[in-house]
């Protein structure tokens, strides 16, 4: 399943329409575009399953480029998300060539531009998000995110690579020398990176958004207070796995391999995927739906 997204996601053509100057993407061509690479597989979503995973990858990506401590870390985010990608598919040459060619492109495209154009960047994005506020029960619990779906923004954690930690005001004179320093407390316990995340094909990010959301331990970027110490060792402990998201995962295992559904005009078999805990859940969920949020399920015939 993984494999047959990750190829049509990363198709060449696909990507060359992509990289094309051109304006931002609808939301409903967005939501299309969507619905068709989550359909490329075998795998078959209904509406309202196919509804709630589309708000959760709109949230969870607001989320990243809201919180990304400058502008260009937008790149990070992305590289990040490749490297993960990169790993669900270590052991097919083909398709990562395809991954490795697009990552190429980004460095070639985005690499070289100023951090005013990457502020262009993000500030559309973020215009492109700001008016949806949807509760992601994960959010929630980590309390990153308030009841009225806004996210919080953090006081405390590293400052962005190349500034200082605030609490010092430097008063110079017209000729540019320093004649005055003033030193002023701050709310928030900041801390200096370490380092810079790498841009190049391989390396270490260092920032840990866009990584898997779904560990024991947050990233460092959505504590809202603690010392640098508790900071490092939060950031140590992401690498375990979350004991619940393994047992989800063997629930969908099971889904996989004992419930089959005819595909439409063919004997082959396929799966179909509920996010919901039950079929009643899931009917309420369609009933229920705003109608301007609402989409029809697009069927894709993916051995074509």
């Amino acid at each position: 399943v993984m494999n047959d997204i990750i190829t049509t996601m990363f198709n060449k053509k696909f990507m060359e329409e992509l990289f094309k100057p051109q304006e931002l993407y609808s939301k409903k061509a967005l939501r299309t575009v969507y619905d068709r690479l989550a359909h490329a597989s075998i795998m078959r979503l209904n509406q309202a399953s196919m509804d709630k995973l589309y708000d959760l990858m709109t949230m969870a990506f607001k989320y990243q480029v809201l919180l990304c401590p400058r502008p260009k870390d937008i790149l990070l985010v992305t590289f990040n998300h490749l490297d993960a990608i990169k790993d669900f598919i270590h052991d097919s040459p083909g398709i990562l060539n395809q991954v490795d060619e697009t990552f190429r492109q980004l460095i070639e495209t985005y690499s070289c531009l100023s951090a005013g154009e990457f502020q262009l960047i993000r500030q559309t994005l973020l215009i492109f998000f700001q008016d949806m506020h949807i509760r992601v029960s994960i959010f929630l619990k980590d309390k990153v995110q308030n009841s009225n779906g806004r996210f919080v923004l953090p006081i405390s954690g590293p400052v962005p690579w190349g500034t200082e930690v605030p609490g010092l005001i430097r008063t110079f004179n017209r000729n540019g020398d320093e004649v005055k320093r003033t030193e002023f407390i701050t709310d928030g316990s900041y801390v200096t990176p370490q380092r810079e995340g790498s841009f190049d094909l391989y390396g270490d990010r260092v920032l840990k958004l866009g990584t898997n959301m779904y560990s024991v331990s947050r990233p460092v970027e959505t504590h809202m207070s603690g010392s640098s110490k508790n900071l490092a060792s939060h950031a140590k402990d992401n690498i375990a796995p979350n004991p619940l998201a393994k047992e989800e995962l063997n629930f969908l295992a099971r889904l996989l391999g004992g419930l089959e559904i005819k595909k439409p005009g063919g004997s082959e078999t396929g799966f179909r995927l509920n996010l919901f805990t039950t079929d009643e859940e899931e009917e309420h969920a369609a009933l229920t739906r705003p109608e301007e949020l609402s989409y029809k399920v697009i069927n894709i015939e993916a051995t074509q």
